[in-house]
């Protein structure tokens, strides 16, 4: 039986509208980050497209110990917090330390997981007892059938807000590939799949001291998982991507996320 989230007033799951999880990878600050929301907010209006807001407050898992991590926990959950009473938007952001969850819970709507922690066994379980939504990242590293076991250790708290996200699997070195069958796969579990569309396009560490990525390939992939029937698409969005501080080189344009959603809806109303 399919399982249905709920995140605010926002449904996914299946036989529901495809959803959009965007954002900046990480906040800047809070004029960028507020610009970013307010755009993706007015094209999924008029779009008609369920939005949930995603930005992370710290990238904990950047390639250099010099990179840009983001504001912080309190600083950064305070512009999550002013973001979301002004725009009316759900929040999604990510947790990379025990620490950080009972503060993170009482501000977003879903905790996310990141895929380098999806096996993590204490930061899952503890994500879970929070009973909000989850989203987890599936790992690079995992195979798509192996995600039954990430799976049961959120259920075992009770826990059966769901989202799972594909973010691509590690293809030799400083590469990742999409096996679309995984999509599937995992859709079988009943839980909402959602695909992520630029983490799938990054290559880890690509650069020396920071990722590389290829974000022309984003949109296509994009389309051939929504025609493949999951149920939202994750991706990461920049007024500058090429001036953005973190994951720059496989975000999108702001410009072009008008184009690409127009065809996402038709693809997904197509598949119907």
């Amino acid at each position: 039986m399919a399982n249905l989230i709920k995140a605010g007033d926002t449904i996914i799951g299946q036989g529901m509208p495809l959803v959009l999880i965007s954002g900046p990878c990480v906040i800047e600050d809070y004029e960028t980050t507020r610009e970013i929301a307010a755009f993706l907010k007015d094209v999924t209006a008029r779009l008609e497209i369920p939005f949930i807001f995603k930005a992370s407050y710290d990238k904990a898992n950047r390639t250099s110990i010099d990179a840009f991590r983001g504001p912080g926990l309190s600083d950064g959950l305070r512009v999550l917090e002013e973001i979301k009473k002004e725009l009316g938007v759900p929040i999604l952001s990510d947790v990379h330390r025990t620490s950080d969850i009972a503060a993170a819970a009482n501000i977003l709507d879903i905790i996310q997981i990141p895929a380098f922690l999806c096996r993590q066994t204490d930061i899952v379980v503890e994500v879970a007892k929070s009973g909000k939504p989850v989203n987890i990242k599936k790992g690079q590293f995992l195979a798509p059938w192996d995600i039954a076991n990430v799976l049961e250790k959120i259920t075992s708290t009770g826990n059966r807000r769901i989202l799972i996200t594909e973010r691509g699997t590690m293809f030799g070195y400083n590469n990742l590939v999409v096996d679309f069958r995984g999509l599937m796969i995992m859709r079988k579990t009943g839980y909402p799949v959602v695909f992520d569309a630029t983490h799938s396009v990054q290559l880890p560490g690509g650069e020396g001291t920071s990722s590389g990525g290829q974000r022309d390939y984003a949109p296509m992939l994009a389309r051939a998982a929504v025609a493949a029937g999951v149920d939202g698409i994750f991706m990461e969005v920049h007024i500058d991507p090429d001036k953005a501080l973190c994951d720059g080189p496989n975000s999108l344009k702001l410009d072009t996320v008008y184009d690409l959603l127009f065809r996402l809806k038709a693809i997904h109303q197509t598949i119907k």
